[in-house]
This record gives structure tokens, C-alpha cells and sequence, in this order.
């Protein structure tokens, strides 16, 4: 099948580049119209009973505060000053004639002691906002020059735009580090000008694809904006990685004496087939992100599996195109001094390989055991979802919600809301209350007010001083939750700490399903790719072992503070949502290694190799492609250090880690150990399996390959175990 695309692409090249360019003009078009379908937010789990308590109050009740102002005297003076305080009044008032504001609320006209400021130094106003995004004030509430009120926004409706400008920021000027660099390494990395635009046409292809194939989602579903920065990261690094296999093999054919048409036939046969595999495990780890029920999460599948896809087939079928009309003019505008890969042995790699294989558990066991106690700090992790602190200091967002936790005794906006629907006479109503401020934790419990109540229900505010997002803030929560509700109704709660422990339970939930459907789609994949039972149980073993690592050691950085005071965060519990993206996409990229490796490795035993002498060359055809692959793609990730928002710093931190263990302990020493401790059982699988591979599994290769004449050599002389596939 590859070879017959491969001689198609060879002789329809042209036309098949005319077609690319106007699929890609066609593709950028529609993208560019992807911004505007995407949204922010996605973190909650729908359907939850928070959930549904928020949408309650929203329909039913017109909504909760939103919106928190933190007033202060210009002149330091206190808020109950006359001139301060006949200010705060008219600012109350200006926002709630403003269009699109209501329940507003102040210290000064409620005189409520939990809008004042310890030592009355500041005081609230609070507001519930239609408009979910708040920047600034409505032109009508805005303070003149000479007002003696100084103001800071804050509260859930102003973190959305403050999070999107600073990441928007953030990833501008990522990019400007990350491209002008990775440019500059492609160049080193192929030794030539034209060459390093392989990756870049493949890479744009599959960015712009992918903005297109969001588009469409955008306007049917929910997808968040996020999943833009997967797909610029993720399809310039894959294509970098197809495009390195590519080339570095259509190099190693040409130099073995084929021809152009040979070649191009050969590399799509043989790098074809590892790219095949590769997207295959890259596309199946990404698509376990679908059984979260949170659209954040959600939203990297549709992008990830999209750039994949697109990012294969631009490898398949352009990329040879170009080299079959680019001909020798791909190595032209060559770098003097620079050789570029070549698909040929890499010395140090071989070398490195073979002290491995005679070694293995002297050297393994070091590896292993550094992976283990960088693993040692998940044992402490904790959970949360994101919130103002994820943004840096100089932002109003984050000031007001260090201002509240600071100096403001009681902070009804981080009260639990409890929505009784079908509630019905009082006095059970009350008797259920009184039960919610018997609580530990509850400081007292609102239920008066026409605001309050409905023809078919009631809502209840349980206020508490613990502080948010606390444990024991999250044991209220099922405190309150196990508190029965009156006959006939339902009892509904919300508010920050309850969407946080459903949050965790619906990610939780799905976990045990998202880890057996990677083990399953991975195990299938790399048994159609291998023919062997064990090699997919290895490369679980020795992938998870790594990831957990990167994870490990995130831990300690970003929960436990280490270098905090380096990259400019605040310690916090790890982003839940963050943390299973962060593994599922690490998992991805140490599959596309895994398989850029152990193909190799496979086609050097199937053309009669030693286990050892398949083990050492494979690892030295392959090892510099997959180490500058890796270096390539952790600089884009690396970039995202610069950010100032702390879980984008998280996320780019623990893929860049991932990457690189992978790439250099795994893939350089682990791999190698275990297929040496292995030996002739490392390609076992039983008689039916054998059977199975033998009319399912996809086998092809290409004659002149590379292999080494001392490797066909001991063909005759090699003795394969029971069950062994060749």
C-alpha cells in the first residue's frame, strides 16, 4: 500500500503539490475564522450538581455577584470618611443604572461588615454581570480624574480577560523566542537551507488544517481557545519529527547508490510505515481526552487528533512530492562544516548502545532508580482548579483576590449556594438550614429575602470562613451535600469549592477508563507494529515510568515552590485538568518516539540481525533523529516559561522534561537494557497471535535499507526462541 502511494506521489508530483497549495489556501481562509468560534473557560464538569446549581440561579434567580470592586481612599484615609464614602455611594450607583448589571451591592449602601476591610482600609462593591468577561468598568461608572476613590476589578467575571490578555502576551512572546530558534536549529539540524523547509511547509499544512478543522467544531460544540497553542506547538513539532525521518531516510537511500524514484518509493515504505504507527499511538493517547466530560479537555483531542492526522498525511504525501521535484536541490544552499542528519550510523549512539547492551542492569538500574525518586514527589500531590493566582502579581484580578483572602474577615462571594428545587411551606426549609449552620466550618446561613425565593425554589447561601478551595472546604461541601434536603425537593450545591470537588470527581471518575483504553490502544498498535506481545508491555512500562518522572519533578516545582521565585509563580495545588493533559500528551510524544525507534530496530532483526547487533544499529540510525527531534520540539515548550500565567509555565515545563528523559534515559539506556535482558523473548508472541500479525499487521520494507552486511551475516547463524516473530 505505501509503496504503491509512494510511486503515485512520485509520478503525480506536481499536480500533488498544486492540490496541497490550494487545499492549504483553502484551509487558512476558514481557520483564520477559528478565534472567533473558540471560547475560554471549559473547566467544569457539566451536568455536575454544581453545574446545574449555577444554571439554576442564572435562569432562575438572575445570577450570583460575579463581579467584585476593591475600593480604597486615594489619600490612605478610611472608607467611612465622608467624601470617601458619599464617593462609594455614587459609584454604586452609577453601576447599577449601567446596562447589564444588576444585584449591585456595597458596603456603603448594606453597610455589611464583611464588605469592610479589616481596620476599615478598603470596602466591596459587588455585582452580578451578564457579560461573563469584564475588563473595566462601563464608561458610565468610570471615576473622574478627580475622584478619591481608587478601584481594583476582580471576582470570576474579570479573571477570563485578565487570564486570555496575559496568555495572549505570554504566547506572542513565546513565539518570538521559540520560532526565530527553532528555525535556526532546523538549519543545523539537515545541514541545509532547503531541507529545513520540509518540516515548515509540513508543519504549516497541518497548523493551518487543524485552525480549519477547529473552525468547523467551533460552530457546532464547545472548544476551547487553549487548543490553539496545542495545535501551533504540536504540528510544528510533529512535522519537524516526520520530516527529520523522512529526509534523514531519503538521504541514506540516495547515498546507497538508489535513484531518485527508488528512493522517494523506498522512504515512503519504510519512514512511511513508522510515521503510520506513529500517528496512530500519537492520535490514540490524545483521543482518550474525549472521555472527560470538561470541553477544555475535550478540545485537545478535536486539535490534537486533527494535527496528527494532517500532520501525517502532509509527511506522506508532500513532503515526497517536494523531494521528488526538489531533486538534488535539496541539498543545495548546504551549511559548510554542518552534515545534517543522514539516516546513517551515529558513532556515539552505536557506542552508547553497545556499553548498554553488555551492561544492562549495571547501567539500567541507576536510570531507574534517579525516574523513581524524580517520581517521589507525586506521593504529596494535590489537586485544584485554576483561579486568580495563576496570574502574576501586577494583574487587578489577582490583587483584589489576594486583597480578600488578605484583609477581609468574611467573603460572601466564596459562599456555598444551595438551590432547593420544588421547595415548598418554610418551616421545613428552616429546619433544613438550621441543620446546614450546625456544620463545622459554617459561620451562618442566609435564606431571607424576596431575591431568595421562587414560586418552585429556594436558594440558601451557607457562608464560611475556611478558606477556599481548602481540604476542609471541600469536606463542607460533601458535609453540606450529605445533609438531607426536605420531602420533596432537591437539593442542589454550588459555588467555587463545589466545582472543584466535582471537578475532581468527573476527572477522577473517567481516570480508571482513560488509563485502560491507553493500555489497550497502545498495546493493539505496537502489536500490529511489532508482531510481539512484550514489546508493547515494555514500552508501557519504561514510557509510564518516565512520564511519571516529568510529572514527579513538575510536582515539586510548581505545588511544592521550588523556583518559584526564579520563574515568578505562586505555589498551588496542581491544575487537575492541566495534570491529565500534561500526561496524556507527554504519553503521545514518548509513543512517537518509541516507535521511531523500535522500528528501526525491527527491520534490522527482520533482515536477519542479531538481537545485540539490531539493538546497536537501530539505536544508532535513530538515536540523533530522535534526540534532535526532541531538543527541537522542547524549545517551543521551554518558550512557554516566559509566560505569566503559572499554568501555561506548568505545562510547558513537565512536556519539555517529558521530552527530554524520554528521549535521552529512555530511548539511550532503558530501551537498549531491556531489549538486551529480553533477548530473542523481546519479539515473542504465541502461535495465534503470530497467525493474527501475520494477516493484519502491516509489513513492509524496502531493499538497501541500510542494513549492515555483518548484520545479514548472522542471519544463519541466529537461532530464533519459541514463538519468536521475524
Amino acid at each position: 500500500m505505501l509503496e504503491r502511494l509512494g510511486d503515485l506521489v512520485f509520478r503525480r508530483a506536481r499536480a500533488v503539490l498544486v492540490v496541497a497549495t490550494l487545499v492549504l489556501l483553502v484551509s487558512a481562509g476558514v481557520g483564520f475564522g477559528a478565534f472567533g468560534k473558540l471560547k475560554s473557560g471549559g473547566f467544569d464538569a457539566p451536568n455536575s450538581a454544581s453545574s446545574r446549581a449555577r444554571d439554576e440561579i442564572e435562569d432562575t434567580f438572575g445570577g450570583r455577584p460575579n463581579l467584585v470592586i476593591e475600593v480604597r481612599a486615594k489619600d490612605g484615609s478610611g472608607v467611612d470618611t465622608p467624601a470617601v464614602a458619599d464617593a462609594g455611594r455614587r459609584l454604586t450607583a452609577a453601576l447599577a443604572a449601567a446596562p447589564g448589571f444588576d444585584q449591585v451591592a456595597s458596603y456603603w449602601t448594606t453597610n455589611a461588615p464583611g464588605l469592610e476591610a479589616d481596620g476599615g482600609r478598603g470596602a466591596l462593591l459587588v455585582a452580578h454581570s451578564a457579560e461573563d468577561d469584564i475588563a473595566e468598568l462601563p464608561e458610565s461608572a468610570r471615576l473622574p480624574a478627580d475622584s478619591p476613590l481608587r478601584v481594583r476589578i476582580g471576582g470570576d467575571a474579570a479573571i477570563g480577560p485578565a487570564v486570555n490578555g496575559q496568555v495572549g502576551t505570554s504566547l506572542a512572546i513565546a513565539e518570538s523566542i521559540a520560532v526565530p530558534l527553532t528555525l535556526l536549529l532546523l538549519v543545523l539540524a539537515f545541514g541545509s537551507l532547503i531541507a529545513a523547509l520540509v518540516p515548515l511547509v509540513i508543519g504549516f499544512v497541518a497548523i493551518m488544517g487543524t485552525f480549519a478543522e477547529l473552525f468547523v467544531l467551533g460552530s457546532l460544540t464547545d472548544v476551547s481557545i487553549f487548543s490553539i497553542n496545542l495545535t501551533t506547538a504540536l504540528g510544528l513539532g510533529l512535522a519537524i519529527d516526520y520530516a527529520l525521518l523522512i529526509v534523514a531516510r531519503h538521504r541514506e537511500l540516495l547515498h546507497a547508490g538508489h535513484d531518485l524514484h527508488d528512493a522517494v518509493v523506498g522512504t515512503v515504505r519504510t519512514a512511511g510505515r513508522t510515521i503510520v504507527f506513529s500517528a496512530a499511538t500519537v492520535a490514540a493517547a490524545l483521543a482518550v481526552l474525549l472521555v472527560f466530560p470538561q470541553y477544555f479537555l475535550r478540545s485537545f483531542a478535536y486539535a490534537g487528533i486533527g494535527v496528527v492526522v494532517i500532520s501525517a498525511l502532509a509527511a506522506l504525501i508532500v513532503a515526497p512530492a517536494l523531494l521528488t521535484v526538489l531533486g538534488p536541490r535539496v541539498e543545495s544552499m548546504r551549511i559548510r562544516g554542518i552534515k545534517g542528519v543522514q539516516g546513517a550510523e551515529a558513532p556515539i549512539w552505536s557506542r552508547l548502545a553497545g556499553f548498554v547492551t553488555r551492561r544492562p542492569v549495571l547501567t539500567a538500574l541507576p536510570v531507574v532508580a534517579v525516574l523513581l525518586l524524580a517520581a517521589s514527589p507525586l506521593l504529596g500531590v494535590t489537586f485544584g482548579t485554576p483561579d486568580e493566582r495563576v496570574l502574576p502579581t501586577s494583574t487587578q484580578a489577582r490583587q483584589v483576590g489576594d486583597t480578600l483572602r488578605a484583609d477581609y474577615s468574611l467573603d460572601d462571594t466564596r459562599s456555598l449556594d444551595v438551590v432547593l428545587l420544588g421547595a415548598g411551606a418554610q418551616a421545613p426549609v428552616d429546619a433544613y438550614a438550621g441543620r446546614l449552620a450546625a456544620l463545622p466550618g459554617v459561620t451562618r446561613v442566609d435564606t431571607a429575602g424576596p431575591d431568595r425565593i421562587r414560586p418552585n425554589a429556594r436558594l440558601i447561601s451557607v457562608i464560611t470562613t475556611l478558606p477556599a478551595k481548602s481540604d476542609a472546604a471541600q469536606d463542607l461541601v460533601h458535609d453540606v451535600r450529605a445533609v438531607p434536603a426536605p420531602s420533596a425537593t432537591e437539593a442542589l450545591v454550588g459555588g467555587t469549592d463545589a466545582r472543584l470537588v466535582d471537578t475532581k470527581a468527573s476527572i477522577g471518575d473517567r481516570l480508571p477508563l482513560a488509563f485502560g483504553l491507553i493500555v489497550l490502544s497502545t498495546f493493539v498498535l505496537l502489536f500490529l507494529f511489532t508482531g510481539s506481545i512484550l514489546q508493547p508491555l515494555r514500552a508501557l512500562l519504561l514510557n509510564g515510568l518516565s512520564i511519571t518522572a516529568a510529572v514527579g519533578i513538575t510536582v515539586w516545582v510548581f505545588q511544592d515552590g521550588h523556583l518559584s521565585g526564579l520563574l515568578g509563580f505562586t505555589p498551588l495545588p496542581m491544575d487537575t485538568s492541566m495534570t491529565v493533559l500534561l500526561f496524556c500528551i507527554a504519553f503521545a510524544l514518548s509513543m512517537d518516539y518509541e516507535v521511531f525507534v523500535t522500528s528501526r530496530i525491527k527491520e534490522l532483526h527482520d533482515a536477519g540481525a542479531s538481537d545485540a547487533d539490531a539493538v546497536r544499529q537501530g539505536l544508532g540510525r535513530t538515536g540523533r533523529i530522535v534526540t534532535t527531534a526532541a531538543a527541537l520540539l522542547a524549545v517551543t515548550f521551554v518558550a512557554f516559561l516566559t509566560s505569566t500565567v503559572s499554568f501555561l509555565q506548568l505545562f510547558g515545563f513537565g512536556a519539555a522534561l517529558a521530552i527530554l528523559l524520554d528521549a535521552t534515559l529512555v530511548r539511550g539506556v532503558l530501551v537498549p537494557a531491556a531489549m538486551r535482558l529480553l533477548g530473542r523473548h523481546a519479539w515473542y508472541a504465541p502461535p495465534v497471535l503470530r497467525r493474527l500479525h501475520a494477516r493484519v499487521g502491516l509489513h513492509e520494507s524496502a531493499p538497501g535499507s541500510g542494513t549492515a552486511p555483518d548484520a545479514r551475516a548472522g542471519a544463519e547463524s541466529h537461532t530464533d526462541a519459541p514463538g519468536v516473530v521475524r
